[in-house]
């Protein structure tokens, strides 16, 4: 298990907190695992600081792709761009 900390801005930071955003979409440049903690750690965009407030969660799976992975065409997903939905 590793800890592993991100940035997260406001909006999201109280989405996480409360419960309701339960999923978070990241470039692929870290190796993250099923177990591992990821602390989000807020950051102000505005003052371009973080605000002291963390919240850690327990990644529970992790899917990676490419955009070729996908079912569609590299043009309709640059055309009309692409949702990822938590469901339960």
């Amino acid at each position: 298990m590793q800890r592993i900390h991100k940035k997260v801005w406001p909006e999201a930071f109280v989405l996480i907190s409360s419960g309701e955003k339960k999923f978070d979409l990241r470039l692929d440049d870290f190796e993250a695992k099923a177990g591992d903690h990821l602390m989000f750690e807020e950051w102000d965009p505005k003052v371009k600081e973080y605000t002291g407030r963390k919240i850690e969660k327990v990644i529970t799976n992790v899917r990676k792709f490419k955009i070729d992975d996908t079912y569609w065409p590299k043009v309709v997903i640059e055309s009309k761009g692409l949702q990822i939905f938590s469901i339960e």
